[in-house]
């Protein structure tokens, strides 16, 4: 029955996008307003009250690894599939746990022998697999001496690891991108084992226990500091590398849901991630980005889109943005160029609330630059919205607290919504939203208390709304958004902390 229904709506979908009179204006604009009309706030709060419901049945919370996520997971595919989506449930890895037996070994074996201290002059790199390994050291676009300010890239670009012999130990230096950066590309590269060391700067030389909360790579690691690092980047010594540790990974899964209709050559992504941390529910973070996606993808199930509309709701995002990020990595060359557009919505109904956007152009002139080309057009088209109901806005900084950063790190343009977490409304914002100055967006963020109580119902409304005209919107037209090809350049806006919302 389901086929002959779907069949049915592909057959008038047209038709009825043909009817549309020509002074009814662009299909972009009359789906995007129709979607408006469409999508209720009242709707959200339904999901949202159910995400409320399944923490409460399942000891409060909706975390990776709790059966709280797996029934929000569930929850959310049987209702895409309802709406007629074609849903998938990718799995990904998260660590569950992990345990070191013994210190590790970090041995210089030639030209001369000399043994390192562990637990002093280097660490396990929490969490390293076990693995013992003996191999030649390369070192990784490394700056030494190191300057007097951190700057370094070791390691953060896949095209550091250009010349990189396969096999070999890589020796890779502390600096401005994410540890765990560093580590899925050395892996990518074929290193048998990895060493990073501190970058030496003041404050920024010894070796210290470090947990990056992420599974990266399958081969030993340790956290050395720089006075081991500067000695082992001369003469391309050989060493031998041991962790004694038991890594258990579990299994979660990302939702995936596309439409029936459009060119899948063109997609426009939708995504915001579905996990809360483990203390609480996560409702505001980030069930009302889940939820609100959920109505928008509802209540468009069938459209008539010109272009294939992909939505995500990501599992273990609170851990290291890892749904997201194993979900790009799988991703080929070529259906990476396929997605044109990629919108975040992480919290989108802080109770004291801003309208944030974020700052695809850097005209904000803060942290990282700006995202890859077109996401300057995104954020001008969530503007036109607020605009369009006399709303003001104001950028946030594509800081890599969220699943755009995946995205934008290998080129796809992003956007997207952000009311506010943990920082604090300035005399300004509260000028031009309202609320209280000086207190945090969310005082409930990443708390207990992050509860269906904790929802703005006018920001959840007003967000929804926006988010249904940006995806209608990209849905029928794409003209403004550059072409994505192999050779397109990778942004520079790449992540610098992998540090979860």
């Amino acid at each position: 029955m389901r086929r002959i229904i779907i069949a049915l709506v592909a057959a008038l979908a047209l038709p009825v996008a043909m009817a549309v009179p020509a002074s009814a204006g662009p299909l972009d604009d009359v789906f995007a307003k129709l979607l408006v009309k469409q999508v209720k706030g009242e709707n959200v709060k339904k999901h949202l009250e159910a995400l409320q419901s399944i923490a409460n049945a399942n000891g409060g919370t909706r975390a990776a690894g709790t059966p709280g996520y797996n029934a929000s997971r569930d929850y959310v595919a049987g209702k895409l599939r309802k709406a007629g989506y074609k849903v998938t449930l990718q799995p990904i890895n998260f660590v569950e746990s992990w345990t070191e037996n013994s210190p590790p070994t970090l041995n210089r074996t030639a030209p001369d022998a000399k043994s390192y201290v562990p637990n002093e002059d280097f660490y396990s790199f929490q969490p390293s697999p076990a693995g013992d390994v003996t191999a030649q050291v390369q070192g990784v676009d490394l700056i030494l001496p190191p300057t007097p300010t951190p700057t370094s890239t070791s390691g953060c670009e896949e095209s550091d690891f250009a010349g990189f012999v396969a096999g070999r130990i890589a020796l890779i230096q502390r600096g401005t991108c994410a540890f765990a950066q560093k580590i899925r590309n050395a892996g990518r590269a074929g290193a048998s084992g990895i060493i990073v060391f501190n970058e030496g700067q003041p404050g920024r030389t010894d070796a210290f226990p470090l947990d990056i909360g992420e599974w990266r790579a399958n081969v030993p690691m340790v956290f050395a500091d720089f006075a081991v690092g500067n000695e082992l980047a001369t003469g391309s010594p050989t060493v031998r590398l041991k962790v004694d540790a038991n890594l258990v990974l579990g299994t979660n899964d990302n939702v995936i849901a596309e439409s029936r209709f459009g060119d899948p050559r063109n997609v426009v992504m939708v995504g915001g991630h579905l996990d809360s941390v483990t203390v609480g529910p996560g409702i505001n973070d980030n069930g009302s980005g889940s939820a609100t996606i959920l109505e928008v993808a509802e209540e468009m199930a069938h459209f008539p889109v010109k272009n294939k509309v992909r939505f995500a709701f990501w599992a273990a995002e609170e851990i290291g943005l890892l749904g997201s990020d194993q979900y790009v990595e799988k991703l080929s060359q070529a259906q990476r160029d396929r997605i044109r557009v990629y919108l975040n919505f992480d919290m989108v109904a802080s109770p004291n609330y801003a309208y944030k956007l974020y700052d695809g152009d850097d005209s904000d002139g803060q942290g990282s630059p700006a995202g890859p080309p077109g996401s300057a057009q995104i954020e001008r088209q969530l503007a036109d919205f607020y605009a369009s109901r006399h709303l003001p806005t104001v950028g946030t900084d594509f800081d890599g607290r969220s699943d755009y950063g995946p995205f934008i790190a290998v080129g796809i343009p992003a956007g997207g919504i952000f009311t506010g977490a943990e920082g604090v409304k300035t005399a300004q914002e509260a000028a031009l939203f309202g609320g209280v100055a000086g207190q945090p967006y969310d005082s409930c963020y990443h708390q207990a208390c992050d509860t269906i109580a904790n929802i703005n119902a006018t920001a959840l409304d007003v967000d929804a709304d926006a988010v249904a005209d940006s995806t209608a919107r990209f849905a029928f037209n794409l003209n403004g958004i550059p072409p994505r090809t192999a050779a397109a350049a990778k942004s520079k806006a790449a992540v610098t902390s992998q540090s979860a919302s």
